[in-house]
């Protein structure tokens, strides 16, 4: 056989490998700039800001990735629960305040039976659909707070936060109205949102999407938790501020 020829079939063999190898690598780099879940961004910040803390569930999710955390919780009892949960986190400071779109308003805070979770300043509707055995057991009165004048009072440093996370029960496009003065530093915001009227008169993702686009930030991710039979749904949404070039 002709030496060179033998190199020949010996190239052939290996190039479909040395091609497929070189595919392999290409995708796996750009599925490690694919989001894989909803809290994919974590990994791209070193703080967050969590509006609608209750007792801080997520606090050994922070932990792992050592970032730096401000909860912010507004009932009373949740706080001090949220407080001891995190006292040993050095890196994680709790702080009781009930964040709306101005500074002194006086809103009625209802706390629901469900250790506080579907707690809301907005009456439940539509949310009974999917969950029928939430409540309002009281209410409180509470004046409200917006996170930028939030942040001037702890003398909070924003530029340490990358990452605003909302859970504030339809509220949620209250929190990002008076956020506007600090709102350029956080790169990932990531809400609860539903597309349909689950308390009275609450934002909904269309709401959230508009607010998103005219302040420069576009949908990265987003996941269906819950659904009600007669239509609509529950979504944990991504959003990533837009690069300017």
């Amino acid at each position: 056989m002709n030496p060179r020829s033998s190199e020949l079939e010996s190239f052939h063999h290996l190039w479909p490998m040395r091609v497929l190898n070189r595919t392999i690598r290409a995708v796996r780099r750009i599925l490690r700039k694919v989001p894989d879940g909803s809290d994919h961004f974590l990994s791209e910040v070193s703080g967050v800001v969590h509006v609608g803390a209750n007792t801080g569930q997520e606090r050994d999710v922070y932990r792992s990735r050592g970032l730096c955390v401000v909860w912010i919780e507004p009932i009373p009892e949740v706080y001090r629960q949220l407080k001891a949960n995190i006292s040993k986190l050095s890196d994680q400071v709790a702080l009781q305040a009930l964040v709306a779109e101005v500074d002194g308003k006086n809103y009625e805070f209802h706390i629901s039976n469900n250790n506080g979770e579907s707690s809301s300043i907005l009456d439940l509707k539509e949310h009974k659909d999917i969950w029928p055995d939430v409540d309002y057991t009281t209410t409180i009165s509470l004046e409200s707070i917006t996170l930028s004048t939030l942040f001037k009072r702890e003398q909070l440093d924003p530029s340490r936060y990358q990452a605003l996370i909302m859970d504030t029960q339809g509220s949620e496009l209250l929190v990002l109205q008076g956020s506007l003065p600090i709102l350029r530093y956080f790169q990932y915001i990531k809400t609860e949102v539903s597309d349909f009227e689950s308390y009275q008169g609450c934002c909904q993702l269309s709401d959230i999407n508009a607010f998103m686009e005219k302040h420069g930030y576009q949908e990265i991710y987003r996941e269906k938790f819950a659904s009600r039979p007669e239509g609509g749904s529950y979504f944990n949404v991504v959003y990533k501020k837009r690069m300017r070039w």
